[in-house]
């Protein structure tokens, strides 16, 4: 049966190896100077972006083959068939390319603004308007302010290549400058593209390594090196929620995060639902305006909410929903994994792309060896002190309310 498994595997990864979403989708930088000409000129109107038209008929019945074959045994099978599906609906997604149908399967994989986040009463729209609210508070207060440095994108390089080459000794994952890249960076499994002429702050340092480097490219990595399961190292669109919740909450841990990229992970949450409800691209990017961003970064941010989609209204490319929920789902199993004495089970999470459901069911498959232990860690995951101290504290901190305090503090005149 295990063969059966690996063969299967194999013929998962040849049926996605070329099926790319989000480089497919992405804009050609000359759509932003163009746009944010015709805005200082004050005659701005949505961009009109051409996609390539795409037909994966023949791939999609190789997946809905693949996901029959798997069966419904044990975990192994699930994992395959639940990964085929998922790719099968990431292919529907791209043949809509271009049109609002696409923004129908974006929220089969992806979710939207107004999902419950698990193991909570809140949604994600709610999380969002919670994070936005601290940060417009905090920003306030001039003691909390820090010094911004300027890192150009050639000391980025720099600095980001010397890090990598220290964990990745096996591989090689290289840092470049693009001139022409629309974002300020974009990663994939090998290779970290930075925008030229840009200018990067110490956090946005830290976020990249934390976030792509040691999250995003090590668990490709990992996943590229199992023997018996591959598919683990490609970005299947159902662990796009784990992955992006594990970046974050590897920025979060590693003192990487700070209040206004969480102001910008849930403003986006915001524009997503507002391009659902019929907002086009100039009232998004207005949105990204009004909250303090500048204007090429809220053109990014707006980019981002209709990659694929028309850019009229009505619809968007819900991926960036994940994030806050993702993060908040790691946190809880993190917290979990430790309560339980099962700190093992979470650093397994990094032998691939995988969800949490994933990575518990699989266990017994990393126990007997058909599953290889993570290659690489990133250095968090392997203080496991440090580690557990943190969880520790988030795990009794939680039990303390804060209305209670404020009580406390009102009857002592504290």
């Amino acid at each position: 049966m295990l063969q059966h498994y690996v063969e299967l595997d194999r013929r998962l990864v040849a049926a996605v190896k070329d099926l790319k979403i989000l480089s497919a989708l992405s804009w050609n930088s000359k759509v932003q100077r163009e746009f944010l000409a015709d805005w200082a000129k004050g005659q701005a109107r949505p961009p009109q972006v051409e996609y390539a038209a795409q037909d994966h008929r023949e791939r999609r019945a190789e997946l809905l083959q693949i996901a029959e074959a798997a069966g419904d045994g044990d975990a192994v099978a699930h994992y395959l068939a639940n990964t085929a599906r998922s790719w099968h609906t990431a292919a529907l997604m791209m043949e809509a390319v271009g049109t609002a149908e696409l923004s129908t399967h974006a929220i089969e994989l992806y979710g939207r603004p107004g999902d419950a986040i698990s193991g909570g009463e809140v949604n994600n729209l709610e999380a969002a308007h919670h994070f936005i609210a601290i940060a417009d508070e905090v920003i306030g207060h001039d003691r909390l302010n820090e010094t911004e440095y300027c890192l150009s994108a050639e000391i980025m390089k720099s600095e980001l290549q010397a890090q990598m080459d220290a964990i990745f000794t096996q591989h090689k994952v290289r840092v470049e400058v693009d001139p022409n890249l629309a974002s300020k960076a974009a990663a994939g499994p090998t290779r970290i593209r930075l925008r030229a002429g840009t200018c990067f702050s110490e956090y946005d340092l830290s976020q990249l390594l934390e976030h792509e480097a040691f999250v995003h490219s090590l668990t490709a990595l990992n996943g590229r090196s199992q023997t018996n399961l591959g598919s683990l190292g490609l970005s299947s669109p159902r662990t796009t929620a784990t992955q992006e919740g594990l970046a974050v909450f590897a920025e979060l841990v590693t003192g990487s995060i700070d209040i206004m990229r969480m102001k910008r992970i849930s403003l986006r949450i915001l524009a997503i639902e507002d391009a659902l409800n019929g907002a086009d691209f100039l009232d998004v990017f207005r949105l990204f305006l009004g909250y303090g961003q500048n204007e090429v970064d809220s053109f990014n941010s707006t980019m981002r909410v209709f990659r694929g989609v028309p850019t009229s209204g009505g619809s968007a490319f819900t991926k960036d929903t994940v994030y806050l929920h993702g993060l908040l789902s790691v946190h809880t199993f993190f917290r979990w994994a430790l309560r339980q004495g099962r700190l093992p089970v979470a650093q397994d999470l990094f032998a691939g792309k995988m969800t949490l459901h994933d990575v518990v069911e699989l266990e017994p498959f990393f126990d007997n060896g058909f599953i290889q232990a993570p290659l690489y860690l990133p250095p968090w995951m392997r203080r496991h002190n440090g580690l557990a101290g943190y969880l520790s504290f988030s795990l009794f901190a939680n039990r303390i309310r804060l209305d209670q305090v404020e009580r406390e503090h009102v009857v002592l005149g504290v």
